[in-house]
């Protein structure tokens, strides 16, 4: 039966089809290492216990009813004041702030408040289901794909070709799926073009908006620090649109609360969107959040252990894979710098397993790491990359640390397998 041309050619997410690979053998009885969703394991990384509180409190207040569209007014003036203090912005509450269930929505309001149908949307590869929004809107994708040497972020080099005409540029920082962020040169050449490039639009022209994903902007390691386009230029904060929430910030995936910031002229129509595809994040969890947020010295011990824990499996990751590499084998990964996520290289098309089976293409790189290191890895091609691109997303959020060593040492006798 035919069904509509979106639905006819929508890709599904090749990383749900890995997780269900996964969870098929873990069914079974089998012990995988998964590193695969970018989502926390509560028995590992649970909720701060006071927002988990504020949640039980508002539930047993009888906050079960519809919120506000656009989130209540304490959650948006709680917001407010969280990234006024941590990240120096100054946003209205009441009209440039809106809260979500979430970030997916929000950005989907983003590109739909924006964009127009065959409008150029400019993202990079690998990144987060741009190249999925961009469908929806039977947008036209224009795609950069980043390069190694630059940690998989894109340059101004490489996306000045791309911008004339352009509708929306999607950046993020950090990364997802690189665990990488921008440098601070990096960002400010970048938003000179954006400003250059709006200077050059005539009266009436559509601008080109930036739509900035930071949701793990607090999750930064080491010498990394965030950076974003209104603090580098604030003249931007007309073209800019935050993409942000609590998801990753305090491992509360499942609570789903998120928002964005921005001019209120998009703040605005993203809110008319999202009333009508009801979008909004529950009532009591606005309240929890809202609350929560506040409590300055709770918010900050708990994101000083919840770094430091996910830093010390990034790190010691990492090295493993050093390791390995220094041992001679086909493997690297870039030192982490941000969010949950290591990205890691396999470089092992071509190589004959023990059976005597040719490692043919990047897929079959993927099940024979599975299969026989038990190691669930995402690749970057499920983040629009190459087919052939053996570079791979590694996320900790369900890391136990203590198995760190026994994932190795199956790897390398995987490794030790090929020829």
């Amino acid at each position: 039966m035919k069904l509509s041309h979106l639905a006819e050619t929508l890709i599904g997410s090749e990383i749900i089809k890995l997780a269900a690979e996964v969870k098929e053998k873990q069914a079974k009885g089998e012990k995988i290492y998964n590193f695969t969703i970018g989502d926390f394991d509560p028995k590992v990384f649970p909720i701060p216990v006071e927002f988990e509180q504020e949640i039980i409190t508002a539930y047993k207040e009888h906050l079960t009813n519809y919120p506000p569209a656009d989130g209540i007014a304490d959650l948006r003036k709680a917001v407010g004041d969280f990234i006024a203090e941590r990240e120096g912005l100054t946003y209205d509450p009441a009209k440039e702030i809106v809260i979500s269930c979430g970030g997916r929505p929000i950005i989907y309001a983003t590109f739909r408040t924006i964009v127009d149908r065959g409008e150029k949307i400019v993202y990079a590869t690998p990144s987060w289901n741009n190249n999925h929004y961009t469908h929806f809107l039977e947008a036209e994708h224009v795609v950069l794909e980043t390069k190694a040497e630059n940690d998989f972020m894109p340059t101004a080099a490489e996306l000045k070709p791309l911008l004339k005409g352009a509708t929306l540029l999607a950046l993020c920082s950090p990364q997802n799926p690189t665990g990488t962020a921008f440098h601070k040169q990096q960002l400010e050449e970048i938003c000179d073009l954006v400003i250059a490039e709006n200077k050059s639009r005539v009266a009436n022209e559509k601008p080109l908006y930036i739509m900035f994903d930071q949701m793990y902007w607090v999750l930064t390691f080491g010498e990394t620090h965030h950076y974003n386009p209104v603090q580098l230029r604030p003249e931007l904060k007309e073209y800019t649109i935050f993409i942000d929430g609590m998801s990753k910030a305090f491992a509360a995936t499942g609570v789903r609360v998120g928002w964005a910031l921005g001019p209120a002229h998009v703040i605005g129509k993203m809110k008319a969107i999202l009333s009508h595809v009801g979008a909004w994040s529950p009532m009591a969890e606005q309240k929890a959040a809202a609350r929560y947020l506040v409590q300055k010295e709770n918010v900050d011990k708990y994101l000083q252990h919840f770094k430091g824990e996910i830093e010390e499996r990034l790190v010691k990751i990492y090295e493993g894979f050093d390791s390995l590499k220094k041992a001679g084998h086909p493997v690297e990964a870039i030192a982490p710098q941000a969010a949950i996520y290591l990205t890691v290289k396999l470089d092992l098309t071509g190589k004959t397993a023990a059976d005597g089976t040719v490692l043919q293409d990047q897929a079959a790189v993927t099940s024979y790491i599975l299969n026989e290191a038990k190691l669930a890895l995402v690749p970057f091609y499920a983040f629009g990359a190459a087919k052939n691109s053996p570079w791979y997303r590694l996320s900790v959020g369900t890391c136990v640390k203590q198995e760190i060593p026994e994932m190795f040492e199956k790897l390398k006798a995987a490794l030790e397998k090929l020829k």
